[in-house]
């Protein structure tokens, strides 16, 4: 890994954020541009008895929150980049970093998005502390009834005791990452952790009212299970995207994922008017893992005590509705029951017919070790991991200039394998013994403007069955499909929902089995697809896909900005 003095990869090391967008009526105090300037500095932080310096913004862990109104809105995650993908971020995909003592001011125009979103830094692993909120609030009431007295953001994320560029360094001999120290609710680790009882979330609420959470995974490597003890949540947006609401009395959220809920505070506390709210991870790994649980709590106004003890015996704190770590069938439940809302005024605009199916393969790898090297891999190999036998390596020149310039050659090709080199069991393999060796490139799938596609993603059992959430930049998609083992066209097919389906940008892909999406490819330019494990985007467990222009003057990548960072 390059030196984090060289480079900021949001990317960004002063980051002027301009908006554009139309007026809005009846919010006379919202002008129709908005800017922010981002800090990238470092910071001591002291999280488990431990101090070092931490990457933030403006001096911020996690980092500012971004509120505007839609029509005024930036993608760093979700939010579709039209015709700028230039302010898209991963770096050496849509632009190359930033480097230190530079600046770069990204500039966009994008409408018809409301809700929760995150932003985050784009390169290496500099997302375990530079993150923070992307809230878009609507121009129209919200579609569900019910008097919100607050909202309230709930961010997850990772720490590490160790400096998080060393332990991404240790993964070039070919191991696996060290698990993160401790699991963190808007930065506090919670009474769990050593030398953390000072740093617990601490929520006050007022008994009776109705309150907005807005949940987002920042986490780098897991999946996480989340709760309230004895509350319920009622969902109603993922994803920047509205349901329709339904009850539950957890979630499972994946990294990059967001969750919109409504609670009411109406159960009865005990003396110290305490609820414990916990996340937890959703375990489908064999690899080693990051165990722990983190604990904020909500005290209820003019109850109780509200003390919090240095030392709390997690068998005695009741966490109540918080899945179990291996707890598949309730992810699944919780899953099945995402719909869009479907209604005349927030419409499921899934595509009913496909132009292009590509069915992808993810597997994770192991390779023989290169001959005068030692390897830390599983039998003295190395780690890796593919999207149909391909081990995406991010070139030294950004893929969107270098397609905009039609300066090709070397950077990448247009020959990503629309199907896996070969149909087996792929859920059923010996994980060690059985190995599909990748190969290392930089291929693409290209799609003309308003290409149709679906893409299937199919886990496989190689080293392990695992649940991978998949993120598409520059496009919203919806999840017609999912299940367990082999993806079966013949059958599954037929159990496809184009009526409400699920819209979002990042899906769980199920452990040991395949979710199918479907876009409508209408924004020209370079878009990534990566797990948002951190530790398999690093593997390689990515590719990219490059929209054409269209026919129309509104349909066609715009040019880049005068002071787009140089490699």
């Amino acid at each position: 890994m390059e030196s984090l003095n060289k480079y900021y990869g949001f990317p960004m090391l002063v980051l002027a954020l301009l908006f554009l967008s139309r007026a809005v009526p009846s919010c006379a105090d919202i002008s129709a541009t908005k800017r922010f300037r981002f800090n990238v500095e470092w910071k001591k932080v002291t999280r488990l008895c431990h101090t070092k310096q931490l990457l933030t913004v403006n001096g911020k862990y996690p980092g500012p929150t971004i509120a505007c109104f839609n029509f005024v809105v930036m993608d760093r995650h979700g939010i579709r980049q039209y015709r700028t993908g230039w302010a898209d971020g991963p770096a050496y995909v849509t632009q190359c970093p930033i480097r230190g003592g530079q600046s770069y001011t990204y500039k966009f125009s994008v409408a018809d998005q409301r809700g929760t979103l995150l932003w985050h830094a784009h390169f290496a692993w500099q997302r375990a502390s530079v993150y923070g909120a992307f809230i878009i609030y609507p121009r129209m009431p919200y579609p569900f009834k019910s008097p919100i007295q607050a909202e309230i953001p709930i961010i997850f994320g990772e720490w590490w005791n160790r400096d998080v560029d060393a332990v991404e360094d240790g993964m070039k001999t070919g191991g696996g990452p060290d698990s993160s120290d401790a699991y963190t609710i808007n930065g506090f680790p919670g009474p769990l952790h050593p030398c953390s009882a000072k740093d617990t979330l601490i929520q006050t609420v007022e008994p009776g009212r109705t309150y907005m959470l807005r949940i987002i995974n920042a986490a780098l490597n897991d999946e996480l299970f989340f709760a309230v003890a004895k509350h319920t949540f009622t969902v109603v947006e993922i994803d920047a995207v509205y349901t329709k609401p339904f009850t539950t009395p957890a979630i499972m959220i994946a990294p990059g994922q967001t969750t919109t809920v409504l609670f009411t505070a109406n159960q009865v506390p005990d003396s110290s008017g305490l609820f414990a709210m916990a996340a937890r991870p959703y375990l489908t790994s064999v690899f080693p893992f990051n165990n722990s649980t983190t604990i904020g709590f909500l005290r209820y106004k003019n109850k109780g005590t509200g003390k919090i003890k240095t030392n709390v015996n997690t068998e005695n704190l009741q966490l109540y509705n918080l899945p179990a770590m291996e707890d598949t069938p309730f992810a699944t439940k919780f899953a099945n029951n995402l719909r869009s809302l479907a209604s005349s005024q927030y419409p499921c605009n899934v595509p009913k017919t496909i132009d292009k199916r590509v069915v992808v393969a993810i597997s994770l790898n192991l390779q023989d070790c290169p001959e005068n090297e030692t390897c830390t891999g599983y039998n003295g190999k190395k780690f890796y991991a593919s999207m149909n036998n391909q081990s995406f390596v991010r070139p030294s020149l950004s893929i969107l200039e270098s397609h905009y310039k039609n300066l090709t050659t070397g950077v990448f090709t247009s020959d990503f394998p629309e199907r896996p080199p070969n149909y087996f069991d792929f859920t059923g393999v010996n994980p060690v013994t059985e190995n599909m060796n990748t190969e290392f490139g930089t291929k693409l799938l290209v799609v003309p403007f308003g290409t149709n596609i679906e893409i299937v993603l199919q886990d496989t059992g190689f080293l392990n069955m695992e649940n991978h959430p998949i993120h598409v930049h520059g496009h919203n998609f919806f999840i017609v499909g999912r299940g367990f083992g082999n993806f079966n066209e013949a059958k599954d097919l037929k159990k496809y929902n184009l009526v409400d389906p699920p819209e979002r940008n990042t899906v769980a892909v199920p452990s040991g089995g395949w979710a199918a999406i479907r876009i409508k490819a209408d924004n020209p330019g370079v878009w990534f697809i990566h797990c948002h494990l951190e530790e398999h985007t690093s593997w390689g467990l990515a590719m990219a896909f490059i929209v054409k222009n269209g026919p129309g003057p509104e349909q066609g990548l715009l040019p880049p900005p005068q002071n787009l960072p140089a490699c």
